[in-house]
């Protein structure tokens, strides 16, 4: 991804010095671990993966050069950041594994999808400062938006190295806990809205002639440009839309038929639907 799509403050990240644990060496817990090292957040020399599967281990060290070890409290004797990239089934336990080998100084970070900051904390020192975060995938390909909430104990400071991690992902931001659902509901669950409009251009595409390979790079190319546009130029996506829109043009026919089809309250509606069953799993 280009550099200009990902807003950072460069300034945010100078004198953080992270010393990182990941307990969990899956698909979220290598993308953070790579974009930490690639972007220069975190030294890979300052990261510690820990995971009882060996082969995760051997990827991630090959592709981020970083250490790796297979014992949890080992992973985080040294660090001042532990992030557990955890599905949720497992956290309580590897917290009560770990809790007493972790620095009383130290951040620690859970993306671990619905475990709220309240039994976090229940299984962690006490005044240990604790942050949950919601990335998405686009995490793994340098693009990610995540979102995140401070616990009671968590400082500014903590907040600020949590940003600096995040940011080297892609883009995040400091909310509400009560908003994480929402979250979940728009941007964590929202590429798989964006891959069925993808997929359903690239297949009306193919409808009207074009041969389906070229077709599916058009239909993704549009859709990446198109955010990227909107980025970049910090425009709201209704101006933008107006500019492409003549009167009586092309665009403009199938705009009308995607307000018969009801395509924004779709879109509405799935995000609510996503937000509303992330609350009932928390």
């Amino acid at each position: 991804m280009s550099k200009e799509l990902v807003r950072r403050d460069s300034d945010l990240a100078k004198d953080v010095k992270i010393k990182l644990a990941v307990i969990g060496g899956g698909a979220m817990g290598s993308a953070i671990v790579n974009g930490a090292a690639s972007s220069g957040t975190v030294k890979p020399e300052n990261i510690t993966v820990a995971d009882i599967d060996t082969e995760k281990l051997r990827r991630v060290s090959e592709k981020a050069g970083v250490n790796t070890t297979g014992s949890n409290t080992e992973a985080v004797e040294d660090a001042n950041v532990v992030l557990i990239a955890l599905k949720p089934g497992f956290v309580r336990s590897v917290l009560d594994e770990i809790a007493e080998s972790i620095n009383p100084d130290a951040l620690v970070i859970s993306i671990a999808a619905g475990v709220p900051l309240e039994k976090l904390e229940a299984h962690l020192r006490d005044g240990q400062a604790v942050v949950r975060a919601m990335p998405n995938t686009p995490c793994q390909v340098g693009a990610g938006a995540v979102a995140f909430a401070r616990g009671g104990s968590a400082t500014d400071e903590h907040a600020r190295v949590a940003k600096v991690l995040f940011d080297s992902l892609g883009v995040s931001f400091e909310v509400p806990e009560r908003l994480l659902d929402a979250v979940t509901g728009l941007s964590g669950s929202g590429p798989a809205y964006v891959f069925i409009m993808i997929e359903a251009l690239s297949d009306a595409g193919v409808r009207v002639g074009l041969p389906r390979a070229v077709s599916l790079k058009l239909a993704a190319q549009t859709v990446y440009g198109s955010a990227k546009m909107l980025l970049d130029t910090n425009g709201h996506p209704a101006c933008l839309k107006d500019a492409v829109t003549s009167p009586g043009g092309t665009t403009i026919a199938g705009v009308d038929e995607l307000e018969k089809g009801g395509f924004r309250s779709a879109v509405i509606e799935a995000v609510k639907a996503a937000a509303k069953r992330s609350e009932e799993l928390s």
